[in-house]
């Protein structure tokens, strides 16, 4: 579909219609110790991508996508540290060129700043990539010490995608909803995700 980017997974950007809109905000809410970052490296092979780790050191990340079981791209790593975090990331954002992809990982520690300037800092970048036919996606951290600025976060994204891991006696599952979609329609039902050498839809049972 026009206007459309991939997410880089096949089977969910069909079921999206295409992909995402271009210009939207994506909001990745999946458990810490979920393989939610192999949704983040399948993006990155999809366009150019700037990946701003607020966490992880530059090289941590870039090992990682290097070795990364998933279809990674070659994304520019930027690691925000200081005080003004908002700031930093800010200026990494108003130098985003046409049509990239921008990752913010984790957004945990923007939500944690002051909540009218979090918020500008969201209408900026969504000005940003309208402008600029851009994809932005803030991975949000679904531990027990949730930020305030989450609920902000959710309202604001143009989409949200909900990723929730179930351990049971023999198997683990991944079940991805995409509750909110502006500019489409959100999924009616519950994708199980395969986050193993390449992220893709798993078709081996039906959910109960």
């Amino acid at each position: 579909m026009e206007g459309r980017l991939r997410t880089g997974v096949e089977v969910l950007d069909r079921k999206l219609g295409g992909g995402i809109p271009a210009g939207s905000t994506v909001a990745l809410c999946a458990q810490p110790a979920s393989q939610a970052e192999l949704l983040l490296h399948e993006l990155s092979a999809t366009r150019g991508t700037l990946y701003v780790t607020l966490g992880r050191t530059e090289a941590a990340v870039e090992a990682s996508i290097r070795t990364s079981p998933a279809h990674a791209g070659e994304p520019t790593v930027r690691h925000v540290t200081g005080d003004a975090p908002l700031d930093n990331t800010a200026k990494l954002v108003g130098a985003l060129p046409e049509a990239s992809n921008l990752i913010v990982d984790p957004a945990d520690v923007l939500e944690r700043c002051d909540p009218d300037r979090y918020r500008n800092f969201l209408n900026d970048l969504q000005n940003h990539l309208s402008n600029t036919g851009g994809l932005a996606v803030l991975y949000c951290l679904a531990g027990h010490d949730v930020p305030p600025g989450r609920d902000t976060t959710r309202h604001m994204a143009d989409v949200v995608f909900d990723l929730k891991t179930h351990v049971g006696s023999d198997t683990i599952e991944n079940r991805l909803t995409v509750p909110k979609f502006r500019g489409g329609r959100a999924l009616s039902d519950v994708v199980k995700l395969e986050l193993a050498e390449r992220v893709a839809i798993d078709t081996s049972r039906d959910i109960a």
